[in-house]
């Protein structure tokens, strides 16, 4: 009879090497930080505390009291997580270069304490940036997101229905839905940005997560279509079709996903061809005139004011404040109050010059190489929503003021995706 000892060794299933998954130094955020995060996603959308108390998008200087006791509490938020934070230094380092940068322009901007009190929002905001993305690791960011403007899209629809004077525009643009903000593009852009999330979390594949995210997915699309904004609707099809395209290569394989790379370059080169030639025929498709509603004349006007200051403009927040004279100016040649230059680069060129496009175009080539690289990794866990936003916000980053923008929803989750991708799993 043989040994018990020999007999166990033989039975014993053979051990097989297992690649242990990416330790984590923390637990996932809390109720309260989630709450304390959506409650700040929702002020930086903009949505409903404007349109109520400055209907006319007039400047009301006690609206920024709010900002004070939320800045507080992003200090509060990145204290909580400190070793996370500490974690994130490449991004702080990029967020760092940015702030530096804006800093220095109150020494030759055109309202020097309006740069300095918008210097101060972009860099708290930044932290509040990392923290998202350092802190709600994987799916968790897009499952915050999706529930934050799944209730901006609910409200965005009760608006509408029982609240018109609100939520219904009545005379430019007349019977189109612009929800719990001034106009309906605002509306648009950030019902897009909820359906890339919603989408995220739906391909990043949690069983509990599938209803919330269809649901979301469901009201962020009618809100969408309801307001009619062409840029948001070509930013949802972008985003969401970059997401599936990702989940249908990783099931299909390498050989398909070169297919589909290759395919995607034919497309671009003979889309940009077609352009070329066809380009008011497309617009007039899409019901917009040859000039962008009047979009063309406004960068024509901006070149002119920036080839004066090329290298450092005129100052960062300091180009549109107003009775500033070059604003004055722009609106004297094109006719109307224009609000801003509707094209990030032109805007963000007028405030830092060169030097300022230079930087921003630098770091977001760094956070694009950095969100190729860990899709396979983050990108899959996180239902590849770092790609399908990033290709969103670069592509409203040519018709919509958002690079560099302090206190704004679209930079602010750039700089959150930039962040995640530059800190390793190990460390957050």
């Amino acid at each position: 009879m043989p040994h018990p000892s020999l007999t166990l060794f033989h039975e014993r299933a053979p051990v097989r090497a297992v690649r242990p998954e990416p330790q984590t130094s923390s637990v996932a955020p809390r109720l309260w930080e989630q709450a304390a995060a959506a409650f700040i996603l929702f002020l930086l959308t903009g949505a409903l505390i404007g349109p109520i108390f400055a209907p006319q998008q007039q400047e009301l200087p006690a609206l920024r009291l709010i900002w004070p006791p939320v800045y507080l509490v992003i200090l509060g938020l990145m204290a909580v997580r400190a070793r996370q934070m500490a974690a994130a230094w490449p991004a702080f380092i990029l967020l760092a270069l940015m702030v530096i940068l804006a800093l220095s322009s109150s020494l030759w901007s055109q309202a020097p304490d309006v740069t300095q009190r918008r210097v101060l929002a972009l860099a708290l905001t930044g932290g509040f940036s990392i923290y998202l993305g350092v802190v709600f690791r994987g799916a968790e960011l897009p499952r915050l997101l999706t529930w934050t403007f799944l209730a901006l899209g609910v409200g965005s629809l009760i608006a509408v229905f029982l609240f018109p004077s609100l939520g219904v525009h009545h005379s430019a643009n007349a019977g189109l839905w612009r929800g719990l903000w001034y106009e309906k593009n605002h509306m648009g852009m950030i019902m897009a940005v909820g359906l890339i999330a919603a989408s995220a979390l739906l391909a990043a594949g949690a069983p509990q997560d599938r209803r919330i995210a269809l649901v979301a997915i469901g009201v962020c699309v009618l809100a969408l279509l309801g307001s009619q904004s062409k840029t948001a609707l070509i930013m949802a099809m972008l985003g969401g079709g970059l997401i599936a395209m990702c989940r249908l290569i990783a099931r299909m394989g390498p050989v398909f996903g070169v297919v589909v790379v290759w395919s995607l370059g034919l497309t671009a080169v003979i889309s940009l061809w077609v352009w070329s030639q066809y380009s008011v025929e497309i617009l007039a498709l899409f019901g917009k005139d040859p000039t962008l509603t009047g979009r063309t004349e406004i960068w024509a006007a901006i070149e002119r004011m920036a080839a004066q200051r090329p290298w450092l403009g005129y100052g960062y927040g300091a180009f549109w404040v107003l009775d500033t004279e070059p604003m004055e100016w722009i609106r004297h040649e094109t006719g109307w109050r224009v609000p801003s230059a509707h094209h990030g680069w032109l805007d963000l060129r007028v405030q830092l010059g060169w030097a300022g496009t230079w930087l921003v175009s630098a770091v977001i080539a760094l956070t694009s190489a950095a969100v190729l690289f860990r899709l396979s990794g983050l990108g899959r866990r996180e239902g590849y929503w770092s790609l399908a936003y990033l290709a969103a916000f670069l592509l409203l980053s040519v018709s919509e003021s958002v690079l560099m923008s302090h206190q704004d929803l679209p930079w602010t989750l750039f700089v959150a995706v930039l962040a995640r991708n530059l800190v390793s799993d190990r460390t957050t």
